[in-house]
């Protein structure tokens, strides 16, 4: 990653616990949620519907991410995923107060529910929870064991209220392969991306599995690979069984993942592109655009208002649908040997992308911060739009790219 900031960090360290990083949902009424409070709809300028089959409810939980949270409240209720839903996923090893939704369940049955480390903040009948529908986060931060908390007030300043509005490392995966996927599937290579997912063993801590992966990358033999992977491997053996069933349909295989796993492999790709043109503009000093959106009513960039003119430049999401781009652009496909044409998946047009904006700086608002230099603690508020990560401003502070991947 390339910094926005030129000032070296305060090399801290965050997340030593979940009481270090506290996330609340901003909701589509611009309303952030606070931690431990009850809320009923009207608190949310929401309406109940008592005739609805939808509970929503005010999620709070800590050592949980949000779907596998949500997956073991609905199973209490005897639903299925499926049942699920929800606006934005948040971290596991954090605190963190969302809104989400389950079908085909009453509030007050909800209410009842007790799990460790979760909490029901108030549950009613209502409209089901969209993804996507809240508007960002606000992030309560302690960076611990910093080595120059007097820094943050001169790298915060440089930023001038934004920062990059890089796609964070968790866009790519546990094993840092979904881009390299992504690239092999809209190239068409499928057997490539087949055999990436997996043999790739990059940050893999389970020596069963490493050996397992290894193994299958010399050989090829599926059928002693699926006797040999690990058995909590489940999409990888899902993938392995096919393939003894039909060898080489690699498409088939691929199908055997569910749909939003394959379309990740394509977005970490397109991500991939969108934070190589951004590092290129940084090192430039190059931030005129053809194109820019509007605010919203938040102050938060509102992608559904792209014009020449506007509050925020942006960028493409490369998609087949992308209209003429840029010097940049053009450079980076041709290093990877493909274009915009290549995201219409022949092989795969279920996961075929159009492709959209993404503005190039996402705006820090409300953004706070003390510092104790005696306990070596820097203290940060702040409020992101959604789709923006934290991580990157706490990079921007730190200068140290490994402690957010």
């Amino acid at each position: 990653m390339i910094y926005l900031s030129k000032s070296e960090g305060v090399g801290g360290e965050i997340k030593k616990m979940p009481e270090d990083f506290k996330v609340m949902e901003i909701t589509q009424n611009g309303i952030v949620i606070q931690l431990d409070r009850l809320y009923a709809p009207n608190d949310l300028k929401m309406k109940e519907d008592k005739e609805s089959e939808f509970a929503v409810f005010v999620l709070q939980k800590k050592h949980w991410n949000t779907v596998q949270a949500l997956i073991e409240i609905a199973k209490r209720l005897k639903r299925g995923k499926k049942s699920i839903s929800y606006a934005g996923t948040k971290d596991r090893i954090a605190i963190t107060v969302q809104l989400a939704s389950i079908y085909g369940v009453k509030a007050e049955d909800l209410e009842k529910i007790k799990v460790k480390d979760i909490n029901i903040n108030g549950a009613w009948q209502g409209e089901k929870v969209e993804l996507g529908s809240n508007l960002g986060n606000a992030f309560e931060v302690r960076i611990r064991n910093c080595k120059r908390p007097e820094n943050a007030q001169t790298i915060i300043e440089e930023l001038g209220g934004k920062i990059p509005n890089y796609f964070g490392e968790q866009r790519f995966g546990m094993r840092k392969n979904n881009s390299r996927i992504g690239l092999s599937i809209v190239k068409g290579d499928l057997k490539k991306a087949v055999m990436d997912f997996l043999t790739d063993t990059s940050n893999e801590k389970d020596e069963e599995a490493i050996s397992a992966r290894k193994e299958l990358e010399k050989t090829e033999d599926f059928e002693n690979a699926y006797e040999s992977f690990p058995k909590y491997l489940k999409p990888e053996r899902a993938v392995l069984f096919h393939l003894l069933k039909y060898k080489n349909d690699y498409a088939g295989a691929l199908r055997k993942l569910p749909r939003g796993i394959l379309i990740m492999f394509v977005h970490a790709l397109q991500a991939e592109i969108f934070n190589k043109e951004l590092e290129e503009r940084i090192k430039e000093n190059d931030f005129k655009t053809e194109m820019y959106c509007k605010k919203n009513f938040y102050g938060f960039p509102d992608i559904s208002q792209i014009g020449e003119e506007g509050d925020f430049p942006v960028i493409n999401i490369i998609g087949y649908d992308t209209k003429a781009g840029n010097a940049y652009e053009e450079e980076i496909m041709k290093s990877m040997g493909i274009s915009e044409e290549n995201f219409k998946i022949k092989s795969m047009p279920e996961i075929s992308m159009k492709g959209t904006y993404r503005p190039l700086f996402a705006p820090l608002k409300n953004l706070k911060h003390a510092y104790d230099e005696d306990a070596d603690i820097i203290d940060l508020y702040f409020e992101l739009p959604s789709g923006s990560y934290a991580s990157v401003l706490l990079g921007e502070l730190n200068k140290n790219n490994d402690q957010y991947e």
